[in-house]
């Protein structure tokens, strides 16, 4: 059921990518010169950069755009210098939500996502108040139509994935952090495209949401915070099935 409400979500990102294709660049830009600064400024030896131009391609991010970002993060450009802050909080009715921040201005970022957890009736919670309620673990999601589960299996086998989990929408591959460049050579090399492919927070407690108003509330929440532009990535731990996930996001 959480892995349902993940398609869904993962089907009304798609439809509003468009309309704020801006603001995903700059998130964007952000990762890449972050990572850059890690890792180095070769996606050949820096795995972290190389998924996140792959995003960046999917997303038909300018080359002059993903080049600055890049020099930004060695240092051949000046740059703003970032920080990555994870905020743990709970919605109302008790779903526990993970909010990955970017931000140079610390400060205002965490007084941003308290003011809209506030607003609407959840809380920010204490570091490690909800972390154990999911996985942290490389996600990748593929439709059916895409490839077969005899064949994922085989190629979870291979590259060490920890599971393959086949739902009506798709297919699911988990893995360790270290073994996400893996898995994500291997469907490459297979000439399989994933629909979607992070290191995410993944639920393994999850807590119900079957009435309408709760779901809205909770898209109203996620997407405040998702409007926030220091907020990179927003997780949760919501049981949802698709009918009302799809509800819930049409308004």
């Amino acid at each position: 059921m959480a892995g349902h409400s993940k398609w869904a979500k993962l089907k009304h990102y798609k439809g509003i990518t468009d309309a704020r294709r801006g603001k995903v660049f700059s998130r964007l830009a952000r990762d890449i010169t972050i990572s850059a600064k890690a890792g180095g400024g070769d996606p050949g030896m820096n795995p972290r950069l190389r998924t996140i131009l792959m995003k960046a391609r999917e997303a038909n991010m300018p080359a002059d755009n993903i080049d600055r970002a890049i020099k930004k993060g060695t240092g051949e450009l000046p740059g703003v210098v970032y920080d990555e802050v994870t905020y743990e909080g709970y919605a109302p009715g008790g779903v526990a939500m993970i909010v990955q921040v970017t931000t140079d201005n610390k400060n205002r970022a965490a007084s941003e996502v308290r003011s809209v957890f506030t607003r609407f009736g959840g809380n920010l919670a204490g570091a490690g108040a909800v972390l154990f309620k999911f996985q942290h673990c490389g996600q990748f999601l593929l439709s059916k139509d895409k490839a077969t589960e005899d064949a994922l299996v085989e190629l979870a086998l291979e590259v060490g994935a920890d599971d393959v989990i086949t739902t009506e929408q798709g297919f699911e591959i988990r893995c360790a952090i270290r073994a996400f460049d893996a898995v994500s050579h291997a469907l490459e090399k297979k000439g399989l495209k994933p629909d979607s492919a992070e290191i995410a927070y993944v639920p393994v407690q999850t807590v119900p949401v079957t009435s309408l108003d709760s779901a809205r509330s909770l898209v109203k929440l996620q997407e405040a915070l998702e409007e926030l532009d220091d907020v990179q990535n927003v997780f949760s731990n919501e049981e949802m099935d698709d009918a009302l996930s799809e509800q819930a996001n049409a308004g």
